[in-house]
């Protein structure tokens, strides 16, 4: 999900149980889901409003009771509208292998990128949203032996998308296409481990080895924003985390996040939040924002 390593190596719940929880609201401090990508695949469920989601190149809208399926490797985003609340689970797939040799060629398959479940799950899939649905509830009461429920819901859910074909036939992506993602994942990183210094339009063009002007062009085409509009969005991010979880003085944000000018800092994080950093640290968020 949108955790500040973006390609994280990192353990997702135990080596037991390895799926991570998220529930994301307007007072989280990493509401925006920026571009990230991980090993793991994660599955994401709109409970209210809607969350713009970029999956690659791709995006697309999903609403309230739909559900988001990721797959790992993939660089994805998400920016929610109209109030949104939505929740994460960030799992390891291999470890349903444990269970069953009779059903390793099934996940195998998911696994190797033969098969693509269907990344927007809608009404149409209504038993899928209902099983995954019933995964997510299962996380947020925690009753004894939830556990369970969570795992053989999860076995449910990939029997349903073999059963109702709830997936694509492996679509060979073109040498050109893989090429651009590769490189806009280069970029992610080189932005993830280098934000909070001052970084510059040719550092970030020079890290793909492109010009400055072709690669402004890429990086829009891509994401649909400049290069430093997304390098700005991720420092403010970066900042309402440290608002939110350490007592760092707001001056001291702003420098560790990469602005090395206060006014500009408290302009830019006003335009993307809607409300200074102080307010924000005190749980004062615009209405636009609920």
């Amino acid at each position: 999900m949108h955790d500040p390593q973006r390609n994280e190596n990192r353990p997702r719940g135990t080596y037991e149980f390895p799926f991570e929880f998220h529930h994301v609201d307007a007072d989280h401090p990493r509401y925006v889901m920026i571009y990230h990508w991980h090993l793991e695949f994660e599955i994401i469920r709109v409970l209210e409003g809607a969350l713009l989601v970029t999956l690659d190149e791709k995006s697309f809208r999903a609403k309230k009771g739909e559900i988001i399926f990721v797959h790992g490797g993939v660089l994805h985003s998400g920016i929610p509208e109209d109030g949104c609340v939505y929740q994460c689970i960030v799992f390891d797939l291999s470890s349903l292998l444990r269970g069953f040799t009779e059903i390793t060629p099934y996940i195998q398959k998911i696994l190797g990128g033969e098969i693509k479940v269907f990344h927007h799950i809608t009404e149409e899939q209504a038993d899928a949203v209902k099983t995954v649905g019933d995964i997510f509830e299962a996380f947020t009461q925690k009753k004894d032996g939830y556990q369970m429920t969570v795992i053989g819901q999860f076995y449910h859910f990939f029997g349903l998308v073999y059963e109702k074909h709830y997936y694509l036939e492996s679509i060979v992506r073109s040498g050109r296409d893989y090429r651009k993602i590769m490189q806009l994942k280069m970029v992610v990183d080189y932005i993830e481990k280098n934000y909070a210094g001052q970084i510059s339009l040719s550092d970030l063009s020079g890290a793909v080895s492109m010009s400055p002007r072709y690669f402004c062009r890429f990086f829009s085409e891509m994401t649909h924003q400049t290069p430093m509009d997304y390098l700005n969005r991720q420092r403010i991010e970066q900042a309402c985390f440290k608002l939110v979880t350490t007592e760092e003085p707001v001056t001291e944000v702003a420098y560790s996040s990469g602005f090395n000018d206060l006014s500009y800092f408290i302009r830019t994080f006003r335009k993307y939040k809607g409300v200074t950093p102080g307010k924000y640290r005190r749980g004062l968020i615009p209405a636009a924002e609920l």
